[in-house]
């Protein structure tokens, strides 16, 4: 009975070692995808040492113990960083190398630290801000800003949070520039706006890693009374160009009446014709009541008679 046990106790200790030694070559294979030499020295050494005291102790309290302990430095120092991601790695608090992506092995036991920078475009809706313009006209103006993280290293250590600091910037170069232009020219030049506002905060956030790639005015809000004198000035406007419109009509109208009129009296019968013309339009109606003016030629025709 006692042999019976012992042998099922070895054979246990035996399985817990092959799990072992499986869990060790699958650390070690991820520490080779860091291709870090110390990294992989490190989990080598450790694996080896974790396993030949398994085998070498023959003692299955002994060796689930050693696993768990596998285990528990297995979950600190593999780390998986996604496509998008990279890890900023630091150690004993020195910058050492930007992780890529894919199963990553750290030193554990605090001397790696890996910090996580998203590399996708990210947005910013830039709060209302009031606005003087050049014309000391207030305005409430909303904008939103496009931009990704270049270098990780760059967006980690040269400023605290960047994405709050690109925001905060994003505020003073839109109340900077907007104020040195009129309400007119924000109006009429919004896209040339837009692009030089880019700029501005490209340049700002380029010694931080990050890529400023558009900014947006979205809305233009004006008070009250300048949506009232902006309405009387387009009313104004309309009616100059409707009137400018007539009067043009006006003269093409004159101009081509006159040379009508040049080649009706050339010939005495157009002028008959285009008073019958006339009758006939007048008459379709047959509400009215038509005095004809009788020519003098036809009188001096029945003098003669007399």
């Amino acid at each position: 009975m006692v042999l019976n046990i012992w042998a099922f106790l070895n054979t246990v200790n035996f399985i817990v070692i092959i799990i072992q030694a499986l869990f060790c070559v699958a650390w070690v294979l991820f520490s080779l995808n860091s291709k870090r030499t110390s990294v992989i020295v490190l989990t080598s050494a450790v694996s080896a040492v974790i396993l030949g005291a398994s085998i070498f102790a023959g003692n299955l309290v002994f060796s689930i113990i050693l696993f768990f302990i596998l285990i528990s430095l297995m979950a600190n120092t593999v780390k998986i960083v996604n496509e998008y991601q990279r890890g900023v790695l630091l150690r004993f608090g020195k910058f050492a190398y930007v992780v890529g992506p894919g199963i990553n092995v750290i030193m554990p036991f605090g001397i790696d630290r890996m910090l996580i920078v998203d590399l996708r475009t990210a947005t910013i809706d830039v709060p209302r801000q009031e606005i003087i313009t050049k014309d000391n006209i207030p305005v409430n103006i909303d904008a939103v800003v496009y931009f990704n993280v270049f270098q990780p290293e760059l967006a980690v250590l040269k400023v605290q949070n960047y994405f709050n600091a690109t925001s905060l910037l994003a505020q003073t170069i839109l109340r900077a520039i907007l104020g040195k232009y009129d309400l007119d020219e924000i109006l009429a030049k919004r896209q040339e706006l837009n692009e030089m506002l880019r700029e501005e905060l490209d340049r700002a956030t380029d010694p931080w890693g990050v890529k400023v790639t558009a900014t947006e005015i979205k809305s233009i809000e004006l008070p009250e009374e300048m949506k009232r004198a902006m309405a009387k000035q387009a009313e104004a406007e309309r009616e100059r160009r409707a009137k400018i419109i007539r009067a043009e009509g006006e003269l093409q109208a004159a101009e081509k009446l006159s040379e009508a009129a040049k080649i009706i009296a050339q010939n005495y019968g157009a002028l008959q014709l285009r008073q019958l013309q006339t009758l006939s339009e007048i008459a379709v109606e047959k509400n009215s009541t038509i005095i004809f003016p009788l020519p003098m030629e036809i009188l001096k025709f029945f003098a003669n008679k007399d």
